[in-house]
This record gives structure tokens, C-alpha cells and sequence, in this order.
């Protein structure tokens, strides 16, 4: 697949390293020297310097043979141009647009990216993301990442095993007999960095990081079963006015009646303005790092915090004092991507990484085959996928046992006609069932050519 990337900033670069480790042919465009000289000097793909938008550049990209663009530059408007041009000119079939203001997003502008307007075929906003995310992560405290697939029906959740964990050094084989009716599989463990494809014989180890496969009815019942009981959040501190802190704070508003928010931001202006769009968040004009402000916030009666200011050391510190204050569970974003483990090690509960979720969002429309949702675990280790079986897989009808997956892939769960199926040995796939999987780094490829070559593609 040849794709052109507009943008060499984090979430360009990251896309870049994805498509090219994948062999595809990737060109990135970009206007500042330094990152296009750090793309040729660490990846094997074209890189040059270029504004995105110009059509000579795209031209020189080779946007006449490309397959796919991705516009992912700082600005809004450069990436709606280069997307219009590639279309006008070039006959892009592709075009991935990542636009953050919110105006252009407004419902009453919606036919603004029509096919006869500017015809972007996907909009990628990334705060609007962020802010889903966190909120499916607030409605399961004691998850560090929590995601919803196979509309809602599933849950991909990654819990810590502490030292009370009850099933610390079980092997995997024995988790179904200890809960026979809880249809949960354990599909990764992160072990000092590293992920593991569980075997049957695999145990979990205190300080592993797990991702499970769940039911969403039997969501609560597997926290327990990892020994996570921690009741969901009915008082909640956001720090950060931004994009991401408003979206989160009007979902709330709009959807857990019963919570209770408050807001802090530092700059007086935004403040103001987040409360006049606000109709029952606090709005608190502040830094979040001083003390009186988390008092007046009423932080040791807060259950969880959540910083997502746009600088990094400010939602780290914040967290880290809420925390020292009583608060019982703190979020923080981070775009620091090296910072993570130190963060989750000094005692902060999860991070949300911006630009792993916006990577998420545009793999799910780069892979191939009915795949219909992806989602990157912890920059790369590997992906959570959700696909459709055809009738022409070769899967179809084999019990699991002797379909030969590619090493590094486990199936989690199988959606048939609305219904759940937790795979065994012996479960069989039907065509048009959907099927929930983690798939390692370096067994991704293998598992899109499965599903564009055996079970078709569009």
C-alpha cells in the first residue's frame, strides 16, 4: 500500500513506523527540517521537507499512485487542503484528516465534509477521543485502559495484579474452572515490559499489567475476580479546560447525572468561558498545583482526579498531590510517552497517552478486511482487534484448536448474532460472526493478511 503521511510530528511518526515495519511504502511531508531528518535517520521510509497542501509537493510525494493520505500536521487548515487537493487532483481514494477545532465539528456544519464539499472520508478529532476514553476508564475504576467493542456487548480491560490479587500464580487453564460462568478470557500480560500470548499453562505474577476479554454483564464480577471492588466515582476533580477537559466534563454532565465535578483551570479567561458552557460543573479559576485550589476543590472528598492540562509536568504533579491529599484514584495525560512508567510507579492509577488513542483511531481505517475496530495497547506491544468471519475463511467451521492461528495471536471472544461466545478448543466459527483478538506487534501483519486474503476484502 503506498500512503502518504502529511505531518512528522508524534502521531505522524508513529503512523510511519507502523505502515513501514509493515512494509508498506510510506512518504512523510513536513516543513520542519529536524523532523524529517529524524524520520530518514530512524525509519525506512521517503521523507522530505515540504509544505503539505501544495500540489507540486503532493505530486512530488506520489499522490497520482498513492492509495491512501493521511493529513496529521498542527494545522487544521493544512490538512483539510492537502486532503481537498489530493482528492481534486489526484484522485486519493483515502483521505484521513485530523482536525482538532471543535467549530469545524459542530453538527450544523456537518455537510462541510461531504464528497461535494471537502470529501474527507475520515475525521479524526483527537481530544474528542481522548475525552471518550477516559470516560469509558471512569466507569470501571481499578482498570488502567478499558474499551468497548462489538457495540458495547464486549469489554477490553487491563487491570495490575497487586499482591492481594486472588489469582496470582493460576495457570490459565484453571480460571475456568474457578469461575465456570464468568466468560472472560485473559488475552495479554506486560511482565517488565515485555507482552506474553498466554499459554494454558501461563500464570499471572504480581506486578503484571493484564488485558482481558469480557462480557459487559459480567464486567463487575471479573474486576472482582482480580480483586478490584473499587466503587465508581461519585465526586471527580478534572484539571485542564481544554479541548479534552470541557468534552469530558459536558459527557459527564450529560450522562452521570449522579456526579458531581469540578473544574480547574489557570487561565482566567478560559475559565470564564468553560463556565459559561458548563451547566453543573464548578468551574474554579486556579493552578492546579496550589494548595488552596485543591482545598477549595474539596480534594481529600474526591474519589478520582483527572489531569489533562496541556503540559505534562503539571498533570503529573497535580496527580501526584492529589493523591498525597487522599484522593483515591488519579488519571493523568501524557504525551511524554518515556514518562508512563515512572508516573504509574511514584502511584498514579492509569495514563492516557493522546497520541496512542489518535494511532488507534487511524490504524482502524488503514487495516485491511472487514476489520472494524482497533486498538493499540501500551505504544505497539500489540492490538486489540474486532473483525468479521466470511464464508470464504478457511477458519469457518474448524474448531479453534486446529485453525492454525499465526504465533502471537489469542481469539477473546466471538459475537454470533448478538449473542457472546467465549472461545474454547472446540468452538467453531461462523461466518458473519465477529471476532474479538490481540494480535502481538510482529503478528499484526499476519493476522490483516488473514483477513483481506482468506476472508475477503474491501
Amino acid at each position: 500500500m503506498n500512503v502518504i503521511i502529511c505531518g512528522a510530528g508524534q502521531v505522524g511518526s508513529s503512523i510511519a513506523r507502523y505502515l513501514s515495519s509493515e512494509g508498506n511504502d510510506v512518504t512523510v511531508i513536513d516543513q520542519s527540517p529536524e523532523l524529517i531528518r529524524k524520520i530518514n535517520d530512524t525509519l525506512d521510509v521517503r521523507a522530505f521537507v515540504g509544505h503539505a497542501s501544495h500540489p507540486s509537493t503532493l505530486e512530488m510525494a506520489g499522490a497520482k499512485e498513492a492509495d491512501m493520505l493521511i493529513a496529521v500536521t498542527y494545522a487544521d487548515e493544512v490538512n483539510m487542503v492537502a486532503c481537498q487537493v489530493g482528492h481534486s487532483l489526484f484522485q486519493v481514494p483515502t483521505k484521513i484528516a485530523r482536525v482538532r477545532s471543535q467549530n469545524y465539528l459542530q453538527p450544523e456544519w456537518a455537510d462541510l465534509f461531504s464528497r461535494e464539499n471537502m470529501p474527507i472520508d475520515v475525521i479524526i478529532s483527537p481530544e474528542v477521543e481522548v475525552a471518550r476514553h477516559i470516560g469509558q476508564q471512569l466507569q470501571v475504576p481499578g482498570a488502567f485502559d478499558m474499551l468497548a467493542m462489538a457495540d458495547g456487548k464486549v469489554r477490553v480491560v487491563g487491570v495490575r495484579c497487586g499482591d492481594d490479587c486472588p489469582v496470582l500464580n493460576t495457570p490459565m487453564r484453571q480460571l475456568a474452572s474457578l469461575f465456570p460462568d464468568l466468560n472472560m478470557v485473559v488475552v495479554a500480560i506486560i511482565r517488565n515490559d515485555k507482552v506474553i500470548v498466554p499459554s494454558s499453562e501461563d500464570q499471572m505474577l504480581a506486578g503484571d499489567e493484564i488485558y482481558f476479554v469480557c462480557d459487559t454483564e459480567h464486567l463487575a464480577r471479573a474486576m472482582n475476580a482480580f480483586g478490584h471492588q473499587e466503587p465508581e466515582a461519585r465526586r471527580i476533580i478534572i484539571v485542564g479546560a481544554g479541548n479534552i477537559g470541557l468534552t469530558l466534563a459536558q459527557s459527564i454532565e450529560e450522562n452521570q447525572s449522579a456526579v458531581s465535578v469540578k473544574l480547574i483551570e489557570v487561565s482566567p479567561e478560559r475559565a470564564k468561558r468553560a463556565a459559561g458552557q458548563l451547566a453543573k460543573t464548578m468551574v474554579l479559576a486556579g493552578s492546579a498545583l496550589d494548595p488552596e485550589i485543591l482545598e477549595e476543590a474539596n480534594i481529600r472528598s474526591t474519589e478520582t482526579f483527572v489531569s489533562v492540562s496541556n503540559d505534562d509536568e503539571v498533570n503529573i504533579i497535580s496527580a501526584l498531590l492529589a493523591k498525597r491529599y487522599g484522593c483515591e484514584r488519579a488519571v493523568t495525560l501524557i504525551n511524554n510517552q518515556p514518562y508512563g512508567p515512572l508516573v504509574t510507579a511514584l502511584g498514579v492509577d492509569a495514563v492516557v497517552n493522546p497520541r496512542s488513542i489518535t494511532v488507534s483511531t487511524i490504524l482502524q481505517h488503514i487495516r485491511r478486511g472487514r476489520i472494524r475496530a482497533v486498538h493499540s495497547l501500551r505504544e505497539g506491544v500489540g492490538e486489540v482487534i474486532e473483525a468479521e468471519a466470511l464464508e470464504t475463511s478457511t477458519m469457518v467451521g474448524v474448531p479453534l484448536r486446529e485453525a492454525k492461528l499465526p504465533n502471537g495471536v489469542i481469539v477473546g471472544a466471538i459475537l454470533r448474532e448478538g449473542e457472546l461466545v467465549i472461545p474454547r478448543g472446540d468452538t467453531r466459527i461462523q461466518a458473519k460472526d465477529r471476532i474479538i483478538l490481540f494480535a502481538a506487534s510482529n503478528a499484526v501483519k499476519k493476522v490483516e493478511k488473514l483477513f483481506s486474503v482468506r476472508l475477503e476484502y474491501f
